[in-house]
């Protein structure tokens, strides 16, 4: 459906605000017209700004003294990066503090906690994870600060709250009631249908789309028929209409930007998405860690081999398993793929995944294809017939297509090929070849890209994968840096 708002040329007053960070041109379009709106949903694609316009809106209703505090509430691998974000973005001279919600309350976390609820002046942010609203300790703390304080609340990849019926939703919904200003915001409020934005609109206020009742929305916007199974009967949805007028709604109260519209944006454009550790990924991590940091304190020579063969070890572990000394990989239980299917929930259009083992490749494959469908999806590695390489490439290239991702190894799709019907690429793991990792990414940015390009990382927060990460985009060959420094300080 065409749940758009094309930037149009208007003419908006001069902020009073002073931004730490300068906007983007749509940026500053996105912040001057929600500023001063109770509800608005900021539905601007990924890569395109959307945290900073809030953290600026924010910044400006505090020194306007409108607001005290905000929540935000995120995917466990998004409501992290806030913390950056924040200090990014948010000028210097907002006083803040700054709490991360923990689902285990130590007695630090309700120290900060009890500070956090202390009148102080300050701008105060509580960042919570959407999963901390399935349950009653989580839902109480927001509530206590959302009745204290006048605040501002944000749902952050707003699709988390799509399922009306889910606990979380629910919560997040009635908690949202109490607050002076509430925000959404994604790259695509519609993953699946366009059901799927009332409960998204129903946290910003009942008022926005004028029905009372999931079931009024739907007779209205959706095509619908009676079906029985046994003793049961449902609504079962054949279509939808009207979705010219449900447009003109979300007009009024969101602002819609698409990533090939922002010409001002860099070419590349980098962001990271965080994926915590299982319990047995951590337990294996420290346990191998300790182990390399034992053979070099041993003496044993530290040499290129030797190294990175520990760093790929800890990568492993990172992504869900871990090959032995005999050649047998064992699984581990990983949250990475699960954040994976996230993203590619939010993204538009076509999109390129790099890994760099076979099985994670395999294991990618298959989940996209019972999330999206078997046409949605191909891969290019080492097993790919030669005969059906280039038939995948021009394929994925006609726009038309139904194949939306390719997902490959960089050493058989990283080289030579021409990817430019994507403009997202998601790295679920690096190589620390940083001649894999620069062609890789320009399969995508070549000649023929007419857009901007996303690179997506997943990265388990203080592992190897943020050094090989930093390095990688530092340009720096990590097998030379490795042997021109301490390799305690790599394995740390």
């Amino acid at each position: 459906m065409g749940i758009t708002q094309t930037m149009q040329e208007k003419s908006y007053p001069m902020p009073e605000f002073i931004f730490k960070t300068s906007p983007y041109d749509h940026q500053r379009e996105a912040f001057d017209a929600s500023r001063d709106k109770e509800n608005y949903a900021l539905l601007m694609d990924m890569g395109t700004g959307k945290t900073k316009v809030c953290i600026d809106t924010i910044g400006n209703n505090h020194e306007r003294r409108t607001l005290d505090l905000a929540i935000i509430i995120a995917p466990k691998g998004v409501i992290a990066n806030w913390i950056g974000e924040i200090s990014t973005h948010l000028p210097d001279r907002i006083d803040r503090e700054v709490v991360l919600w923990k689902p285990s309350l130590t007695k630090a976390k309700r120290k900060e906690l009890t500070d956090l609820s202390q009148p102080s002046g300050k701008l105060k942010f509580l960042l919570m994870n959407i999963e901390a609203f399935s349950t009653k300790k989580g839902v109480d703390v927001a509530e206590y600060f959302v009745n204290k304080f006048k605040t501002c609340m944000v749902v952050d990849e707003s699709t988390t709250i799509k399922n009306r019926r889910a606990k979380r939703t629910k919560s997040v919904c009635d908690v949202g009631r109490g607050a002076v200003m509430r925000r959404i915001l994604t790259g695509s409020p519609v993953t699946k249908s366009p059901m799927d934005l009332y409960s998204q609109m129903d946290f910003l206020s009942p008022e926005i789309l004028g029905f009372r009742s999931y079931y009024a929305f739907q007779g209205r916007h959706a095509v619908v028929q009676r079906r029985s199974m046994g003793a049961h009967s449902f609504n079962q949805i054949l279509g939808f209409q009207r979705l010219d007028e449900l447009t003109e709604k979300l007009q009024n109260f969101s602002y819609r930007v698409r990533k090939e519209e922002c010409l001002d944006l860099p070419e590349k454009v980098y962001v990271r998405r965080s994926v915590e550790l299982t319990k047995e990924q951590s337990d294996a991590y420290t346990q191998m860690k300790h182990l390399a940091l034992a053979r070099l304190e041993s003496g044993e020579l530290a040499t290129t081999q030797n190294v990175l063969t520990q760093i790929m070890r800890l990568q492993q572990i990172c992504l869900g398993h871990l090959t032995d000394d005999d050649g047998e990989t064992h699984p581990i239980k990983s949250n990475r793929l699960g954040e994976l299917l996230t993203v590619a929930d939010e993204i538009q259009g076509k999109a390129i995944i790099w890994a760099t083992w076979t099985q994670d490749i395999r294991a990618i494959a298959e989940a996209l294809r019972d999330r999206f469908s078997v046409q949605a999806v191909a891969t290019l590695h080492g097993e790919t017939p030669d005969s059906d390489r280039q038939q995948i490439v021009e394929t994925f290239q006609d726009r038309q297509s139904e194949l939306r991702f390719i997902v490959g190894h960089p050493k058989t799709g990283g080289y030579g090929l021409t990817l430019t019907a994507a403009n997202t690429v998601i790295y679920f793991s690096n190589s620390y070849d940083l001649e894999l990792r620069l062609q890789s990414e320009d399969r995508a940015h070549r000649i023929g890209q007419k857009n901007n390009v996303t690179y997506i990382d997943l990265i388990s927060p203080k592992t190897i994968d943020e050094k090989i990460v930093d390095a990688l985009r530092n340009k720096i060959r990590i097998a030379d840096t490795v042997l021109g420094e301490d390799a305690r300080e790599w394995l740390k």
